[in-house]
């Protein structure tokens, strides 16, 4: 049977890569866009490689974004994000991926979508997932997105040009309240575990921490010692899904296993001497916390850029367990966040009014880059024929 051809480009974004389509691309019907994403990465795939497909093996490489045009007067474009389960058939539209939204400025440009004069440009990017406006502000080159900088982005190799997103009123994005519960800390009865107290944070990503002592853990932990603990995992995966129906994400404990990018888990500790990946020592009075972050199943080589967005947020809320982990850090200063692949820096402005906290804004650098673009070929065999342009010969 013949293949079916996609037009499509293939972008890293921060520690993340995606393949990237336009919306005009794909069919109008979004049920049926499951199918294409899932042979265009690869998945499912029992041996967790994706060799069929353009995914990598681990979350943060079995990605798909959609670009098109915005559906609100404050945006430039429309952004939607699907995150591809590697093992199981499925997609996962719950939340965003902020690494992937410092592209999408970029590819707009690149793409024709925007225009810009002058040496940089700003994109407002209208995130489907979470309802929220990302403004992303980068050096313009020649008339394309520029590549080349002085910037280093943790995880990342080399260095490149920075792009400063501005996560607007990040607050909510998937629940609809910055503490979903209303409470800063709470007690959740974890089948299979007990009690368990947890810190439930709904910013850029909904996100449940707790403390890496309760589970036993020093908190600098490496992802492979994490990945190769499949006790350890399934016990966060039962927090999460437990936290899920606690912030109303998932109607029931069951439900929550098949949302499976949202919430996100993660265990925060105090500032400690750690090493990176790369080998590098960080001292304690080089961070405000340290975290550790696992989604989709999968422990993160970097924190993926939403969760640092919250735990910047959550570090800002007090009595939260993030709050009392970084509990050193000045009212004003950026928010230090030690992690596998180094520190990551995020500014975020939070206050606390009569109905609450609410969070204005959060800001971080990252940088991107186009790796390839053409087609992307997926077996018509698994994809329902005719919807999407064109047939390869």
């Amino acid at each position: 049977m013949r293949q079916m051809r996609i037009p499509a480009v293939f972008m890293r974004g921060g520690t993340s890569k995606a393949i990237v389509f336009h919306q005009r691309d794909l069919p109008a019907d979004r049920r049926e866009w499951d199918a294409i994403f899932l042979a265009a990465i690869g998945s499912p795939d029992a041996n967790g490689r994706q060799l069929d497909g353009l995914g990598g093996g681990i979350s943060s490489l079995s990605k798909v974004c959609v670009v098109g045009p915005p559906s609100r007067p404050d945006a430039d474009i429309d952004y939607t994000f699907a995150q591809v389960s590697v093992k199981d058939a499925t997609v996962d539209y719950s939340g965003n991926c902020g690494n992937m939204s410092s592209a999408m400025g970029p590819f707009a440009l690149d793409e024709g979508l925007i225009q810009a004069t002058g040496g940089a440009t700003s994109v407002r990017i209208h995130n489907t997932n979470t309802n929220k406006i990302i403004v992303s502000r980068f050096a313009v080159d020649d008339g394309l997105a520029a590549v080349d900088g002085d910037f280093a982005l943790p995880g990342v190799a080399g260095h490149g040009a920075p792009i400063r997103l501005e996560f607007l009123d990040p607050g909510g994005a998937g629940t609809g309240k910055l503490l979903p519960t209303g409470n800063a800390v709470d007690r959740l009865d974890v089948p299979g575990l007990g009690i368990i107290q947890v810190s439930m944070v709904d910013a850029a990503n909904a996100c449940a921490f707790v403390r890496a002592g309760d589970l036993g853990l020093t908190g600098t932990e490496m992802p492979g010692a994490l990945d190769a603990d499949t006790a350890l995992l399934d016990k966060l995966d039962r927090i999460r899904r437990t936290a899920s129906v606690a912030m109303g994400i998932a109607a029931s404990f069951e439900a929550a296993k098949s949302r499976v990018s949202s919430p996100k888990i993660g265990f925060v500790s105090p500032p400690q001497a750690a090493k990176t990946l790369a080998g590098e020592a960080l001292a304690p009075s080089a961070m405000d916390l340290t975290a550790r972050m696992i989604s989709v199943g999968q422990p993160h080589r970097a924190v993926p850029l939403t969760a640092a967005l919250c735990i910047a947020v959550a570090a800002r809320v007090a009595g939260t367990l993030v709050n009392q982990a970084a509990s050193g850090v000045r009212p004003e200063a950026d928010i230090r966040i030690a992690q596998p692949s180094g520190l990551t820096v995020v500014a975020a402005h939070v206050r606390q009014e009569n109905t609450g906290w609410r969070a204005d804004h959060a800001v971080v650098y990252r940088t991107a880059r186009r790796l390839m673009d053409g087609t992307v070929y997926v077996s018509a065999a698994k994809v329902v024929p005719g919807h999407v342009r064109q047939a390869a010969e």
